[in-house]
C-alpha cells in the first residue's frame, strides 16, 4: 500500500508502461472540469443579468405609477381650469345644451 502510494506521488503511473490510457484520462477530467467552471460562471452571469433586470423593472415600474397619478392630477377639472385661466378662457356659466337630431323617414 505504502509503495502504491509513493509511485503516485512520485507520478510513476505516467510515465509507466499504461501511461498514454493514464494521459488520456487526465487529459478528459481535465476538459470536464474547465466545462463545468465556464459552466458555472455562465450560470452565475445569468443570475447576475436577472437579478439587474429585476431592478430595472423595479424602476420602471416605479417610474411608470409615478407617471400615471401625475396623469391623473392633471386630468382633474381643477388642475384643467387652472391651466385655461392662464390663457384668459374661463368656464361657461350656462351649461350646454343637447342637441338631439331625428332621422328623417
Amino acid at each position: 500500500m505504502r509503495k502504491g502510494l509513493l509511485d503516485i506521488l512520485k507520478g510513476k503511473f505516467l510515465v509507466s508502461g499504461d501511461a498514454p490510457k493514464n494521459w488520456m484520462f487526465i487529459l478528459f477530467s481535465s476538459f470536464l472540469a474547465a466545462l463545468m467552471i465556464a459552466s458555472a460562471h455562465s450560470a452565475d452571469a445569468k443570475v447576475h443579468k436577472i437579478a439587474a433586470l429585476s431592478e430595472e423593472v423595479k424602476e420602471l415600474r416605479s417610474q411608470f405609477l409615478d407617471g400615471r397619478s401625475n396623469l391623473q392630477e392633471l386630468k382633474l377639472e381643477s388642475s384643467i381650469v387652472e391651466e385655461v385661466k392662464k390663457r384668459d378662457l374661463y368656464p361657461s356659466e350656462t351649461p350646454p345644451k343637447k342637441i338631439r337630431v331625428i332621422p328623417v323617414k
